[in-house]
């Protein structure tokens, strides 16, 4: 993967290189609206205006008209090259990134829902955040100092994971003499030259798989990796190999918390290979991060991290298969750089940055989470 040139559209996929005018008008109108208005999200379906997500919130872009099928087709061939086109034809969907010179970078899920196009545009910050702009706590910036091993990072679709990897990727980079190595399906966020050596490869584009992708990385002498989601029994087997023999690899799973990453990835395994994975995965891993994202009191959004560190408490209850009982263990490891998801939405609220309502409404355990007006400290 190439850093695309400040001059020129891309679109990943054949390397393709256009100009705007190859991009459908309307399209680009609605992309430019939603850079415009700091959204995370376009969408394009049949017989409703383009819809653009803002601080979470889904709204119509105003003065738009009801797209149809003709030109949701229309916007969609116009940002694929041929042969991806030919496998969104193919198979139905296609992933795949575009940037835009003066307007900028999306991530694009192109589909078909009850027989129609569609499609799903993610903004993609062109320069990389720093910990400090998207508010990583200290806790989280920590787990990107561990020599080697597993560092899982966990939470729903849009709940940020990707940015804050990309900041931690990029402190890397700006610090550290090391071979950086990341697998994406696609490419998401592109980092430029720093101390460290970057290579970035796009699924579909310059490796086959992620299972292909991640048995060549051990020929490619990375002492980072950075990989999209682990999907299956293979992905995740070479995944922990990688981070037992010397490697730092951070890694995602959409799910609600961090016992649950754990449980999907000792279930992905057959029965009889269970307590195998757990004593694999107990000696892997070193943190697990889980993230999610709270409206801002004033506007935007926030991020509260639910934090775990593989310590030996950690580790027995991952062997033993007790993944519901680290709760008690996070509770009390503040001294060690673990917090609750609990414990960071009320650290905001006590801080004023987000109010109670907000906080409770994304929390496993609400009655945890003070009210402000009660002035309850939380441990920094």
């Amino acid at each position: 993967m190439h850093v695309d040139s400040e001059n020129t559209d891309r679109i990943t996929g054949g390397h393709h290189r256009s100009n705007s005018g190859a991009i459908d008008a309307e399209l680009v109108r609605s992309m430019r609206h939603v850079v415009a208005r700091s959204g995370s999200d376009l969408h394009l379906t049949v017989g409703r205006p383009p819809m653009i997500r803002v601080d979470g919130q889904i709204a119509e872009i105003p003065g738009e008209r009801a797209l149809d099928a003709e030109a949701i087709s229309r916007m969609v061939r116009t940002m694929l090259v041929e042969d991806y086109w030919h496998r969104y034809l193919e198979r139905r969907q296609v992933d795949f990134s575009i940037s835009l010179s003066g307007i900028g970078r999306f991530r694009v899920n192109a589909y078909h829902q009850l027989g129609s196009p569609a499609a799903a545009l993610r903004t993609i910050p062109t320069v990389i955040p720093t910990a400090d702009e998207i508010g990583v706590s200290a806790d989280v910036e920590r787990v990107a100092r561990f020599p080697y091993g597993l560092v899982l990072f966990v939470g729903p679709t849009g709940s940020g994971k990707s940015t804050t990897q990309a900041a931690l990727i990029g402190n890397i980079n700006a610090t550290k003499q090391c071979h950086i190595l990341t697998i994406e399906d696609p490419v998401e966020f592109i980092h430029g030259r720093g101390l460290a050596l970057i290579n970035q490869r796009e699924v579909g584009t310059d490796v086959r798989s992620f299972a292909d992708g991640l048995r060549a990385a051990l020929r490619e002498d990375p002492d980072v990796i950075l990989l999209g989601e682990m999907r299956d029994e293979e992905s995740i087997a070479i995944t922990l190999t990688l981070a037992e023999t010397g490697h730092l690899v951070f890694a995602t799973l959409h799910t609600n918390d961090a016992p649950q990453a754990i449980d999907r990835i000792i279930d992905s395994y057959p029965s009889d290979r269970r307590n195998q994975i757990q004593t694999q995965l107990a000696g892997a891993l070193q943190a697990v991060v889980s993230q999610r994202l709270v409206p801002r009191i004033g506007g935007g959004r926030v991020a509260a991290f639910e934090v775990i560190i593989a310590n030996d408490a950690i580790r027995n209850l991952i062997r033993e298969g007790k993944t519901r009982q680290m709760r008690n263990v996070i509770s009390t490891g503040r001294a060690e750089g673990m917090r609750t998801m609990e414990q960071s939405l009320g650290a905001l609220v006590v801080e004023g940055q987000v109010n109670y309502r907000d906080a409770v409404a994304v929390a496993q355990y609400p009655n945890e989470i003070p009210d402000r007006r009660s002035k309850q400290r939380i441990p920094p």
